[in-house]
């Protein structure tokens, strides 16, 4: 087994990371349907925001005569036909990356922005075995981004013990901000922008791009204080 001197958890988001991205594609469709114009600034406001916030943001920017959660109900239902045609999968190579965490000393759980019964019980169920037993899946609609919940208040961690891998950069600045581990995996050109602005230094393409040698050097720098220096 290979050993983590400092990282205790892996935090695995589960939209545009685990499974294929659909909410991008339906949150651009959905505005520029509506007469909205879909910007990066735009992009920040409504992903990884909580459901309510999403749809009032969404509102503005197409002029809704709709209050925040008819407009998020709408993106909803735009979503579910969006899914129809793109049906939501496992990503390539994420299975044989959850396996690769097997092989070291750590605690695996994975998050989103929808319940547990419609995202991770019903499109994850042949992954749960590389899952913490009794934390496989965090809610964090009404808590994010959640980077402090998730570490101290569900797990009790400390910031530098917990890595977190996602593909929004809100979740980067965040991680910033605490000093946790952070792994970026952009599924749009905004957000890999973002993220090299932010100073994310590991940037993969997948989670089939990250590699063993690159989570050894992210515990060896939460050890030494340089991740984010």
């Amino acid at each position: 087994m290979n050993i983590f001197n400092k990282i205790k958890l892996v935090a695995i988001d589960v939209d545009g990371v685990l499974l294929t991205d659909t909410y991008s594609p339906a949150i651009r469709s959905f505005v520029e349907q509506h007469g909205g114009v879909y910007t990066p600034e735009l992009e920040r406001q409504v992903w990884g925001s909580p459901h309510i916030a999403g749809g009032h943001n969404m509102s503005l920017a197409c002029k809704l005569p709709w209050s925040a959660q008819k407009t998020i109900e709408a993106f909803f239902q735009h979503h579910g036909k969006y899914i129809e045609e793109n049906p939501i999968e496992v990503v390539p190579g994420a299975e044989s990356f959850l396996g690769l965490l097997q092989e070291f000393n750590v605690r695996v759980t994975s998050y989103g922005g929808r319940k547990k019964e419609y995202i991770f019980d019903k499109h994850m169920s042949s992954l749960k075995n590389y899952f913490d037993k009794e934390k496989s899946y965090i809610d964090t609609n009404s808590i994010r981004p959640g980077v402090r919940e998730i570490t101290k208040d569900i797990f009790h961690l400390d910031f530098d013990e917990v890595l977190f891998i996602d593909d929004i950069n809100r979740m980067a600045e965040v991680a910033r901000y605490y000093r946790t581990g952070f792994i970026g995996t952009p599924v749009t050109n905004y957000q890999k922008e973002q993220m090299q602005e932010t100073g994310v230094r590991y940037i993969a393409s997948s989670v089939s791009a990250i590699t063993m040698d690159m989570l050894i050097q992210i515990d060896e720098e939460l050890i030494s204080v340089k991740h984010w220096s």
